[in-house]
């Protein structure tokens, strides 16, 4: 790879970990050590959507599970701690419920801000609305825990530019409710800030009487780094998103990045980057999604700045000083009250 020409790259901020997901690595790690004479630790789905992360987990003998089936299989293989985590996105209550009753402790490093989504499905159906879940895909797993929790009184729709791409997630432009006076509208905390608001939009006028809940469902971190992009890209000729594909937020930067410059490129680390992207570029943003790790963002930079001797990286925006604290070990009989 060849001079590349740059002459500067504006570092988009905040980028990478959010808080959410500083506390479910730093859950895994720690009870991972905690728990490592009494056997293996389980983490139930991909603790973040980074493949990164998930393989320096499983270097320290963290493993995970998409179904607890899979759980007796590793039982008959090695000794396991009798805790289990709950990855970042959300699980329905049946799967909490299921795994309490295989006697596992629970370790819920769901975020925050999800749990917070899935308070208002329990309420609202409680309350006999039918709600109208916003999402990217019936398989993300933050989609599935939400639907989970009131499954017979939810509806998935799909945002608004993504419909068509998953059958099963209605048009908001023609979806049906049973009673169009009482619904209302949850979303996935990952998507896109701009079609995420068109999306609600486009139902209000389908639904005059549509709720939509006080505090807008999109997460900080989501809007954080949605806004870091739109700041940087009137500076730059091209954006670089380092991100798995199977991160919402992730993509949803890249979509946003390609938008706004007509030339956004998805690595996942530095040897991904192709020099035909660059052709022609003087500067350059990058970004990351919130669960990839900083040090892959540094080596991209290194590799750059080894390419373009003198080039200038900017520090764009602020970083977040949000904390959240870890999840306590649940017992099965606890678990099982709250379900």
């Amino acid at each position: 790879m060849g001079g590349m020409g740059l002459k500067r790259v504006y570092l988009a901020r905040p980028r990478g970990f959010c808080a959410g997901v500083v506390m479910a690595i730093q859950t895994v790690e720690r009870w991972a050590e905690t728990l490592k004479e009494a056997g293996e630790l389980v983490v139930y789905h991909e603790i973040v959507h980074n493949r990164t992360v998930v393989e320096r987990l499983k270097a320290k003998g963290v493993h995970f599970v998409e179904n607890l089936a899979d759980i007796e299989r590793l039982r008959q293989e090695r000794p396991l701690a009798g805790t289990l985590v709950f990855s970042a996105h959300g699980h329905p209550p049946a799967v909490r419920k299921k795994a309490a009753e295989m006697g596992f402790h629970i370790l819920d490093a769901t975020c925050p801000l999800v749990t917070k989504v899935h308070t208002e499905a329990r309420r609202y159906a409680r309350e006999g609305y039918w709600i109208l879940l916003v999402g990217d895909s019936a398989d993300h797993q933050e989609v599935k825990g939400t639907y989970g929790e009131a499954p017979e009184r939810t509806i998935l729709v799909a945002v608004h530019i993504h419909v068509g791409k998953d059958p099963r997630l209605a048009d908001p432009r023609t979806v049906e409710v049973p009673d169009p006076e009482r619904v209302v509208v949850l979303t996935q905390t990952t998507l896109s800030v701009e079609d995420t608001l068109k999306t609600i939009e486009i139902l209000k006028k389908r639904f005059p009487r549509l709720v939509v809940p006080a505090r807008k469902d999109l997460c900080y971190a989501t809007q954080n780094r949605q806004e870091a992009v739109r700041r940087i890209a009137p500076h730059v000729d091209l954006f670089l998103v380092l991100t798995s594909p199977h991160s919402s937020n992730g993509m949803r930067l890249l979509e946003l990045a390609q938008s706004l410059t007509g030339r956004a490129y998805r690595l996942e680390s530095a040897r991904d980057l192709r020099e035909e992207w660059l052709q022609g570029a003087d500067s350059l943003g990058i970004t990351s999604a919130a669960s990839t790790p900083e040090d892959l963002v540094q080596e991209l930079v290194a590799l750059l700045r080894e390419r373009n001797p003198g080039l200038e990286v900017i520090e764009e925006g602020e970083e977040e000083g949000i904390v959240f604290r870890e999840p306590r070990p649940l017992s099965p009989e606890e678990v099982l009250r709250g379900v």
